[in-house]
């Protein structure tokens, strides 16, 4: 446990210093745990989902780094590697490719540029899987369940980092406009 203590410690103040160089992620760590942390990412450009704001949720093991930490979405998200009530992540890296060379900030990235490239063929939200199929622009057509309809400016969500003021859409309120 001293171990992984010392790595998310490292992090820490790692993430302290790349602030700046990586304006898409903002990871922040638990005051009172170091094992939770909870992060915001800038969804990719040129996708359904520029423009949006994403908040992880990190529960990172006492065997970390030699086990990778459990990462869920809290923001919803309609995408096919993304279970769109839990917000649990298909990632390859989260599961049996999980290297310790990985860091939370570097796990930041992996969901990034699977938000950009997801893997509708090992689909774990099958409605978007089938609607991704296709070709990822068939998921702009469900781009408002992709991003928040009310998304606070990008600096002002760190300091208040889980009350920030967000609604979501959700699929029924997408099916009451579309369908009805």
């Amino acid at each position: 446990m001293q171990a992984s203590r010392a790595r998310l410690f490292k992090e820490y103040k790692e993430v302290q210093r790349e602030k700046v160089a990586d304006p898409d992620i903002q990871l922040v760590c638990d005051d009172s745990n170091i094992f939770k942390w909870t992060a915001l990412i800038k969804g990719p450009s040129e996708t359904p989902y520029d423009g949006g704001v994403f908040q992880l949720a990190f529960s990172v093991p006492e065997q970390y780094p030699l086990q990778p930490p459990q990462v869920r979405f809290l923001t919803k998200i309609f995408h096919p590697n993304v279970h769109f009530k839990t917000g649990e992540i298909c990632l390859d890296i989260l599961k049996n490719a999980w290297s310790p060379a990985w860091t939370l900030q570097s796990v930041c990235r992996a969901i990034i540029a699977l938000m950009a490239h997801p893997e509708p063929d090992s689909p774990l939200n099958c409605d978007s899987g089938i609607v991704t199929c296709g070709s990822f622009l068939n998921l702009a057509t469900f781009s408002d369940l992709a991003i928040s309809e009310d998304t606070s400016p990008w600096p002002g969500c760190i300091p208040d980092l889980l009350p920030c003021p967000r609604r979501v859409k959700t699929m029924d309120s997408f099916a009451r406009r579309v369908w009805v």
